[in-house]
């Protein structure tokens, strides 16, 4: 009899839901909000997720000292066993308080780096002297990639994150692709959890924290014990520093190399 709604609408039941949708319980006829692009766009065959890593970064090392922390990672980024890309730094400075050191897929790497830095251009355009701090970055790539891992399509990395709060004090912690997060005095990723812990925790005084002299020590020496066991690294690495005096990338290094030892070893 009525072919137009509106014709029954009376003020009590204005912006009230239309016969056969979904009624928006903030008020209004507005659209319900659609699912991420990557849930619904449908390939030849599907949609389609990712479900390995492509080229892709080895490990990376922190250490947490007396006055701040040091990130230090090699420059190899390899497509499977290639050794493709050897001059990639994967340390980046955030902001003058903060680093990050990624490992896994480079450009779920290049992704996440692209959304911080978007995050740091609103922090400047607020203009309220307020910068991220550390814990709080971490705490964001926690829920973050946990939102990604639950909707199956998750960002193939793992992440140290760095740095000093506004009274000085370091943090070091670990972000892995299911949303995992911890902190300690010496976090790694990849082949460095195995080979450089160990040795970072065996030269641990038991009262005090390192210095920043026997950390660079610590972080030469472990990218050295990286170079000659884990094949995806090779022997440039660059290093991030982060104090109360500000935040940078140092490098690239170069490991001293000595392979003399090799005349002993028989049968390869």
């Amino acid at each position: 009899m009525y072919n137009n709604y509106n014709c029954l609408a009376q003020p009590l039941w204005q912006n009230g839901p239309v016969p056969g949708e979904f009624y928006n319980f903030t008020g209004g006829q507005t659209h319900i909000q659609k699912l991420p692009r990557e849930l619904t766009t449908a390939g030849p065959y599907g949609t389609k997720h990712s479900t390995a890593a492509i080229t892709t970064g080895s490990s990376v090392l922190g250490i947490r000292y007396d006055g701040g922390v040091m990130l230090a990672a090699d420059t190899l980024v390899s497509y499977g066993s290639l050794a493709r890309y050897q001059n990639i730094e994967r340390v980046f400075k955030i902001n003058k308080n903060i680093l990050l050191g990624g490992s896994g897929d480079f450009a779920d790497i290049q992704s996440i780096k692209r959304s911080i830095d978007q995050k740091m251009i609103e922090d400047q355009c607020c203009d309220d002297n307020i910068e991220m701090k550390p814990k709080s970055l971490a705490s964001w790539m926690t829920r973050v990639l946990y939102n990604r891992r639950s909707r199956m399509n998750p960002l193939y990395i793992d992440v140290v994150v760095g740095g000093v709060d506004t009274e000085g004090t370091p943090y070091l912690a670990n972000v892995d692709l299911r949303g995992r997060s911890h902190e300690d005095y010496v976090i790694a990723t990849g082949f460095a959890r195995h080979l450089a812990i160990p040795l970072v925790r065996e030269k641990k005084p038991k009262d005090r924290d390192f210095t920043a002299v026997e950390a660079s020590e610590l972080i030469r020496t472990c990218m050295e014990v990286l170079y000659y066991r884990d094949t995806r690294n090779i022997s440039q690495y660059t290093v991030g520093v982060c104090s109360a005096n500000g935040c940078g990338v140092e490098g690239p290094f170069q490991v001293n190399e000595n392979w003399t030892f090799a005349e002993t070893i028989k049968g390869y």
